[in-house]
């Protein structure tokens, strides 16, 4: 799982400069039966070039570049039955797969990666991604010609297939088409050049700190005076039912199981959930633009889902939160819009008092006396020396901006009570505002 989180984090930085689409497709009958087929002879082909790479590397220590695969492979079955381009694509993603392993491997000697990562293995039935180069599509009367490989044209007497353009995109814009399949569903995924995006006079000096959470999944407080609070109550309750809904379909049935009806409350969550975080990583970019702010400062500690104890109960509702999604995200439009992106620890952010300006000491350096000079009175009600009752995560939030304010040279002079007593609260689906906790 390692290795796969930091392979989608590399292709993530080479496709920056990239947008990409997904559109569910609704197909035939025929149309999908072809899908199929060639989603499971591309399972089948990189399990092939899999099996050749880890066989290599075991008797000589190397590992095969994706020529070697191409032309070992070229008379493979399954390699014949898929368009030449798209079966050298499969294959090109194992190679690659085994050099970021190489690659992590020396990095664990280097010490600059910590955890030891799997050799790429084996994907048992089921199917693959397909992916299709520009070069190989043609657009003819408004559909898409997807080419398939001679041996399909022999055996089924099928040349090709046939998919809608989509409306809102430029042929030529696009690069490459995937089509991905996920829970008995097929999604075709359209990759283009980024268009430019016009430059925004930004200030860096003004800075936006986010501390995360469950029921209020982010809190953003600003030295501009703003804040508000995305709720995370209604994404929490999808993920309450899904599991409930999942414990009973599963119950009494055998470990493994699978079937259609869970395929699908399966991807109507993960649907819900890229939705969720694709509209509050939005709302924290156009707060930005709207007030000119040119940093974002997101609290974060490594690891810290991994080694959750809060009870099984309160680990499922934090762990299943997907933060670490939507923080990538915040990041990945950050740098398309030029505003300066931070990461820092958030130790004790949320005990010490920000009005009070208690120290913060970084994890496991914490003075043998130090103390805060408020306390959290219950739950998202912090309150100070003076008696003054604050919102406990704008609070954190604003401490987390004091955590870099001396290297990054902020001025947090601009953080007001009121921003930290009363932060708007937006809900993502219903886009109501309301003030209060």
């Amino acid at each position: 799982m390692f290795l796969m989180n930091l392979l989608e984090f590399g292709v993530r930085l080479l496709m920056s400069n990239y947008g990409c689409q997904q559109h569910l497709i609704n197909a035939t009958s025929d149309v999908i039966a072809i899908l199929e087929f060639l989603c499971v002879e591309s399972a089948k082909l990189a399990n092939c070039g899999t099996y050749y790479a880890r066989q290599l590397y075991f008797k000589t220590g190397k590992i095969p570049s994706k020529f070697d695969l191409h032309k070992l492979f070229k008379s493979n079955s399954h390699f014949q039955a898929m368009y030449s381009h798209v079966a050298q694509q499969c294959l090109t993603t194992v190679a690659e797969s085994f050099k970021s392993y190489i690659g992590l491997l020396k990095g664990i000697k280097k010490g600059t990666v910590d955890q030891h990562p799997k050799m790429p293995g084996y994907r048992k039935g089921g199917l693959a991604l397909v992916t299709y180069p520009k070069a190989d599509v043609k657009l003819k009367n408004g559909l898409l010609r997807f080419p398939l490989g001679s041996k399909v044209k022999a055996w089924f007497r099928l040349d090709a297939f046939y998919l809608p353009m989509p409306s809102n995109l430029k042929f030529a814009d696009i690069k490459e088409f995937r089509i991905v399949p996920r829970n008995k569903c097929f999604y075709i995924e359209y990759v283009y050049k980024q268009l430019d995006i016009a430059v925004i006079n930004l200030d860096q000096s003004k800075v936006l700190g986010i501390d995360h959470g469950v029921n209020n999944w982010l809190t953003c407080v600003s030295n501009v005076a703003t804040s508000f609070i995305i709720d995370g109550k209604h994404l929490k309750s999808m993920n309450q039912w899904f599991n409930k809904q999942v414990s009973t379909i599963k119950e009494g049935k055998p470990q493994g199981f699978w079937n259609k009806k869970l395929a699908h409350i399966t991807e109507k969550r993960n649907r819900q959930v890229r939705d969720a975080v694709n509209k509050a990583a939005r709302l924290v970019i156009n707060h930005c633009l709207d007030n000119k702010i040119g940093t974002v400062v997101f609290g974060w500690n490594k690891g810290q889902k991994d080694g959750a104890d809060m009870g099984k109960k309160n680990n499922q509702k934090f762990v299943q939160v997907p933060t670490a999604r939507l923080k990538d995200r915040i990041a990945q439009l950050c740098e398309q819009y030029g505003i300066q992106f931070v990461e820092t620890e958030e130790s004790y952010t949320s005990k010490a008092s920000f009005l009070d300006n208690d120290m913060l000491p970084k994890y496991g350096e914490k003075p043998e006396r130090w103390q805060s000079s408020g306390m959290r009175v219950k739950r998202g009600l912090f309150r100070t020396a003076n008696n003054f009752f604050l919102n406990a995560d704008a609070n954190g939030a604003a401490n987390i901006l004091r955590k870099v304010a001396i290297k990054l040279g902020l001025d947090l002079s601009g953080i007001s009570r009121v921003s930290l007593i009363a932060p708007l609260k937006v809900r993502l689906w219903t886009l109501q505002e309301s003030p209060g906790f």
